[in-house]
C-alpha cells in the first residue's frame, strides 16, 4: 500500500533536517471537515496539505511505554492516553505521531511543537495494532 505523508506543526523548519522554512502549521480545528453521528471527514486543508510536511502544536498523551518510536498528540493534556480499538472511535482532537527513531517523552502537561509528514485514511499499525485516522510519520518533537 502507497502511503501519503503531510508536514504538521509550528517551527518545523527548527525541529529536523527535512523540513523546510515555511512548513504550514495545521491546527486541531482544522483537522476535519465536518464531525458527527455520521462519522468525520478530513478537511479540505488537510487533503490539500497531505503528502507535505507540516507544523502541529499540542500535548503528548501518556505513551504506553517510557520510551517509543511513536506517540499521541492532543489537542489538551490528557492523564491517560487515547488508544482507539477502531477508527469509528478515533476522537477528533488527536493525531498519532511516529518518529524517527525511539527516544524518551516529555511530561504530558508540557507544550509540544511537533514537525512530520501527514498522512490520512484509516490505517492499522502492523506492530501495534493501533487504528488511526490521521498521522504525521517520520516526525521529530520539541518542547515549547
Amino acid at each position: 500500500m502507497t502511503r501519503r505523508f503531510l508536514t504538521i506543526g509550528i517551527g518545523a523548519a527548527l525541529l529536523s533536517p527535512g523540513a523546510k522554512a515555511g512548513s504550514p502549521e495545521l491546527t486541531f480545528e482544522q483537522l476535519y471537515g465536518s464531525v458527527g453521528v455520521l462519522g468525520m471527514t478530513v478537511s479540505d486543508r488537510v487533503k490539500q496539505l497531505s503528502g507535505r510536511r507540516v507544523l502541529m502544536k499540542g500535548f503528548m498523551a501518556p505513551p504506553l511505554k517510557a520510551e517509543a518510536a511513536f506517540f499521541v498528540l492532543t489537542k489538551m493534556p490528557m492523564a491517560l492516553c487515547p488508544f482507539c480499538s477502531s477508527d469509528a472511535d478515533w476522537p477528533s482532537d488527536i493525531v498519532v505521531v511516529y518518529l524517527d527513531e525511539k527516544q524518551t517523552f516529555v511530561q504530558s502537561n508540557a507544550t509540544i511543537t511537533v514537525d512530520g509528514l501527514l498522512e490520512h485514511g484509516s490505517w492499522t499499525d502492523p506492530e501495534t495494532g493501533f487504528v488511526s485516522l490521521l498521522r504525521l510519520t517520520h516526525a521529530h518533537f520539541q518542547t515549547v
